[in-house]
């Protein structure tokens, strides 16, 4: 059965090299996720264009972390938790609210407990979201471009989730640190 190449400039197909490039410059490395998705470059381009998109959704730090973690945590990503920590912690995300991510506990707000229990449920029902649900989302502050911040950012996390999984991408040194099961 063949395994999965992790990339670099030299090894990738033509059309992919420039992206691993990209990834060099905003990481300082090659990420072993960007490595594997360089043998689809169609998919390494959507996964660095939603990443970017990601950054420029409605949610500060902390929220964002939040939806990209519930999503990794949810998926059981043994390499994007990890990733995700140490991206945390660069972003200077509180530490209470990056343990109770990958933890599965209580987090220090109330809005951010609803943000975790929306996407939860946004991805468990496949896009449906109940009343209550939503109710609930509206009542702490976030508006509709929110929920729909959340599905650019869970399109993300199924690629890198999803490949991850089929490739059992190795989880990169820099953040071998915060290496995690799930409980």
């Amino acid at each position: 059965m063949p395994t999965f190449t992790l990339h670099n400039e030299t090894s990738a197909p033509d059309s992919a090299k420039p992206l691993l490039q990209n990834s060099q410059q905003s990481f300082g490395m090659i990420p072993n996720l960007h490595a594997v998705m360089a043998e689809s470059p169609q998919l390494l381009e959507g996964y660095q264009q939603l990443h970017g998109l990601a950054q420029k959704t409605a949610f500060d730090a902390a929220e964002l972390t939040v939806v990209w973690q519930t999503i990794n945590v949810e998926h059981n990503c043994h390499y994007c938790v990890p990733a995700h920590t140490g991206i945390a912690y660069s972003m200077q995300v509180d530490e209470n609210v990056i343990n109770a991510l990958r933890d599965e506990t209580e987090l220090p707000s109330n809005k951010l407990n609803v943000l975790r229990d929306t996407t939860l449920e946004i991805l468990r029902e496949r896009g449906h979201l109940s009343n209550e649900q939503k109710k609930a989302f509206f009542d702490v502050g976030y508006g509709n471009q929110h929920l729909l911040d959340i599905v650019l950012i869970l399109s993300q996390k199924v690629m890198s989730n999803y490949v991850n999984h089929l490739a059992d991408t190795p989880v990169d040194s820099a953040f071998q640190k915060f290496d995690w099961t799930k409980k």
